[in-house]
């Protein structure tokens, strides 16, 4: 009898149809910046549960802080695919490799010297980047982002996109699109006032100030924090931020903020002595998933479909008019932001001239290769050196 129920299932086991894009047995992902792997979900007791997993989809691009290039866009979208479709898998968990960066949005290499200054492409690699998003708000398993380290940029909405974000609390966040010649459409003006309002919102995406791991969970964008660093064998908070106090003297929220003068001194002397250490990242995603595990899954499912709703419909309604934007944009400010952002050093900074390029433009200049050359990063102190005047460093040092 056992023999030949045994054989009832294994002939049940090979009537399951694939629903995958690409089976999982070719390799499914193509690029080395992304790893796909299921890993056993654990029960109350943490014992691992036979045949029941959590898939993580990993970025892997550590040198370049965890971006994302064209070929990696594509494996993120195969891998939610295959984590959606997948009938052993619990939740999925989303990440980065090493401890600096979860993903800091597109790779800007790339985009300086492949896409801009070349729409047409940029809107084939935008229709792949929508996908990626849409990719993650359709999947048919819960999705948790572990933040790692830094989530900004397109990483910070990307990560928005998941249903559930848990960080080490020496991780930041922020957007970068008005400072690097982008505006954040590809999610964050849809998803930042959704979670933590428009005034916060507006601040966050026009200003691009990042803020802290304990700023992002007091606004109500992460659903737990946990320390990373550990001094003398003990984890404690992020010494470079104030977490004793959630209002100064006049009232302001300082919660979460930077320190200034000798306490930032201080803290920065903590961070030396200290190693980085994301056990407790870690246990408290397993744990998460462990949750997860004792609820009915078309339940949760269904739940989790409803709660996506007010950031799938401010998504569904702008993802294609942004993407069109963003390409016609590479011929113009994203161009010269890439650009900059790519050639800058330490030294010449990694920003365009602001105020040189709206001069020009308030003096009706076009948008020309002449005038991108003009607000690179140095250009102000390379005119000066021509000219055979002070840099703007060299004036300010001057003063009295």
């Amino acid at each position: 009898m056992a023999a030949e129920a045994a054989r009832s299932i294994a002939a049940k086991e090979r009537e399951m149809k694939d629903h995958n894009l690409v089976p999982e047995h070719t390799g499914l992902l193509a690029s080395k910046g992304v790893r796909y792997d299921k890993r056993p979900v654990k029960a109350a007791d943490g014992a691992p549960v036979a045949g029941l997993y959590d898939a993580w989809i990993t970025l892997d691009n550590q040198a370049q802080f965890n971006s994302y290039t064209t070929g990696m866009v594509k494996d993120v979208i195969l891998a939610f695919r295959a984590a959606s479709t997948a009938r052993d898998v619990v939740a999925v968990v989303f990440t980065g490799a090493g401890d600096k960066a979860f993903c800091t949005g597109g790779n800007t290499k790339e985009y300086a010297e492949y896409y801009a200054g070349n729409p047409q492409e940029y809107r084939g690699y935008m229709r792949l980047f929508n996908d990626m998003v849409s990719a993650i708000l359709a999947c048919d398993k819960p999705v948790i982002c572990r933040v790692n380290g830094m989530r900004v940029g397109g990483g910070q909405e990307i990560g928005m996109a998941c249903d559930f974000s848990v960080a080490q609390d020496l991780a930041r966040f922020g957007q970068a699109g008005p400072k690097h010649g982008s505006a954040p459409i590809g999610g964050a003006t849809d998803f930042l006032p959704v979670v933590i309002g428009v005034e916060r919102a507006m601040v966050a995406g026009v200003l691009c100030e990042p803020f802290s791991a304990h700023e992002a969970y007091f606004m109500g964008m992460l659903a737990d924090i946990v320390p990373a660093l550990k001094v003398d064998g003990k984890f404690i908070a992020n010494p470079v931020v104030e977490t004793s106090r959630l209002a100064d003297d006049h009232g302001r929220l300082i919660f979460g903020k930077p320190k200034s003068g000798d306490a930032l001194k201080a803290g920065r002397e903590i961070l030396k002595r200290g190693v980085v250490d994301l056990s407790l990242l870690d246990e408290k995603v397993e744990a998460l998933c462990t949750k997860l595990l004792y609820t009915f899954p078309d339940c949760t499912t269904k739940t989790i479909e409803e709660l996506r709703k007010p950031k799938l419909e401010a998504w569904n309604r702008n993802k294609e008019n942004s993407r069109a934007w963003l390409a016609l944009n590479m011929m113009t400010e994203a161009r010269a932001g890439f650009r900059a952002f790519n050639e800058g050093t330490k030294d010449t900074g990694r920003e365009v001239d602001f105020i040189a390029l709206r001069r020009a433009l308030a003096a009706n200049e076009r948008w020309d290769d002449e005038l991108t050359d003009s607000i690179m990063p140095g250009a102000a102190q390379e005119r000066a050196l021509v000219a055979g005047l002070p840099s703007a460093d060299q004036a300010a040092s001057s003063k009295p």
